[in-house]
């Protein structure tokens, strides 16, 4: 019990007891403490007349030090913390302040000043939000939900796109980074997702979009945005770098929807995926049920939405590359094929964040998955061995030292009986043998079947052979009646119908 709350009639009783009983046994019969009955015994002094003296007990240990050493700078720059002002002391005065037992005392001054005396703060204004008037972008790292696709490590973006109102959203996986590419193409899908647009879209600055680029190449972004919004009716607005808080009714729902995923992957009981598609109808169909719940906000929305446009607008990258000897063309130093017959022609490539396509003219001639550049300086080929294997007919010996091998096979069963050919046979015939398992699953149009009849020779030890899988491929003759009698119906049998129909 505090000294200062005993009352005066436990001090009588104290001191009563104190005439038949000991210190300890009175004190504990008064209601306070051994250490308090000392104090009494020192000074009977009863409470009721005692003077409470506030103030400190001990010396304070920066006296003389805050106003000559620390206030100055913390006055010239706030920003400083406590423990750098501490080592500050600790410089110009090594013997007074030898460890950091005054840390605490000194954030605790530094803390107090701040709230005094300290520069004003910006205050958060809470907004009411008006239906149809914001949207709002955002990016986030989805490397936390460890989804892996066919095994493999999938490291991907989620774009995150929110009504402010209504808290509908749209959800992308995205690819690659956050280029003005994967925003404009999975901007244009929430739009028409909605069924109509709002009067504002708020991003982060898009800073991701414009790092490490040049001048020229900013303005471009920044124009082929503008156009977009533009093309839309929109507003576009950047919260300020650094103020998330701006951008908040979607950075705030970007850690439920990861932990919506996290929670809807231990129900599905895997985190892996056979394909990026089915990943994304996963996503899909999560964020659907997420929305169902918003339906009454999202219909009082609606009735404020501007109409969408009648078609859709540019969201791809566009880019003119030449079809060289080599078969194919170079976009962002990724190479892709294209069929032999546009060697020297000049393609027009629509690049998105997940493919690309090609024209030539407005004809499309060519696509392909996006490729992504390696951190390890090796060169990625993107080919489809639809373009090339013709050629590799004419030379199959090519196909030992060429460049781009390894990225020529469609599935792994191709790639793991070039591993048991080139391994088992000499270079000439298993060079062969791979091109003609190439040809008959181009000629054929048999690429999944001839995989499966590959992965049961591998898997009894047998060197694939050609001539015997395309025996094994070969559709089986139907045998037809020698005899077909075909009647004809009576013409009669028509004037009939045609009587009961009038």
């Amino acid at each position: 019990m505090a000294y200062q709350s005993i009352t005066d009639q436990q001090l009588r009783l104290y001191m009563t007891d104190l005439k038949n009983h000991s210190q300890c046994t009175s004190a504990a019969r008064a209601g306070f403490s051994e250490r308090t009955a000392r104090r009494f015994d020192a000074d009977p002094t009863p409470p009721s007349q005692r003077k409470i003296v506030h103030g400190r007990t001990v010396s304070d240990p920066l006296e003389g030090y805050w106003e000559n050493d620390i206030l100055p700078v913390l006055e010239n720059d706030n920003a400083l913390q406590a423990v750098t002002l501490l080592r500050h002391l600790q410089g110009l005065h090594p013997l007074a302040f030898p460890d950091d037992r005054i840390r605490r005392t000194l954030e605790r001054r530094v803390r107090q000043w701040r709230a005094l005396k300290g520069p004003e703060r910006d205050i958060i204004f809470r907004q009411t939000p008006e239906p149809g008037y914001m949207a709002q972008s955002d990016f986030t790292h989805a490397a936390e939900l460890e989804v892996t696709i066919a095994g493999a490590p999938f490291p991907h973006l989620l774009y995150h796109f929110a009504m402010v109102y209504s808290r509908w959203e749209h959800v992308g996986v995205v690819l690659g980074g956050e280029s003005f590419t994967a925003l404009a193409e999975n901007l244009q899908q929430a739009l028409w997702a909605l069924g109509g647009v709002p009067q504002n879209h708020r991003t982060d600055s898009l800073s991701a979009a414009f790092r490490n680029l040049t001048r020229d190449e900013c303005e471009d972004i920044t124009k082929r945005y503008e156009a977009f919004v533009g093309h839309y009716g929109m507003d576009a607005s950047r919260n300020n770098r650094g103020e998330a808080h701006e951008n908040g009714a979607v950075e705030s729902q970007n850690r439920h929807l990861k932990k919506a995923i996290a929670q809807a992957l231990i129900l599905r009981g895997s985190r892996d995926f056979a394909s990026v598609a089915e990943y994304r109808r996963f996503i899909d169909m999560l964020v659907a049920r997420r929305n169902r719940q918003r339906m009454e906000a999202v219909e009082v929305e609606q009735l404020h939405l501007k109409p969408l446009p009648p078609r859709r607008t540019t969201d791809y990258t566009e880019v003119i590359v030449p079809v060289t000897r080599m078969g194919g063309f170079r976009v962002k130093s990724i190479f892709y094929s294209a069929p032999s017959q546009l060697i020297g022609q000049r393609l027009r490539i629509h690049l998105y964040d997940d493919r690309l396509d090609a024209f030539l003219g407005s004809t499309l001639v060519a696509t392909h998955p996006r490729g992504r550049g390696r951190n390890d300086g090796h060169r990625v080929h993107v080919i489809n061995y639809h373009h090339v294997i013709h050629a590799l007919k004419r030379k199959p010996q090519a196909l030992w030292s060429s460049i781009y091998r390894d990225s020529l096979f469609p599935r792994t069963e191709y790639a793991q009986a070039w591993e048991v050919l080139q391994h088992s046979l000499p270079r000439r015939d298993a060079c062969r043998r791979m091109v003609a398992l190439l040809f008959i699953a181009h000629d054929q149009a048999c690429e999944a079947e001839l995989a499966r009849l590959l992965a049961d020779d591998l898997g009894s030890g047998l060197i694939p052979d050609p001539k015997t899988l395309a025996t094994q491929l070969t559709p089986k003759h139907a045998v037809l009646p020698k005899d077909v009698v075909v009647s004809h119906p009576s013409l009669d049998s028509f004037d009939a119908l045609l009587e009961v129909r009038a």
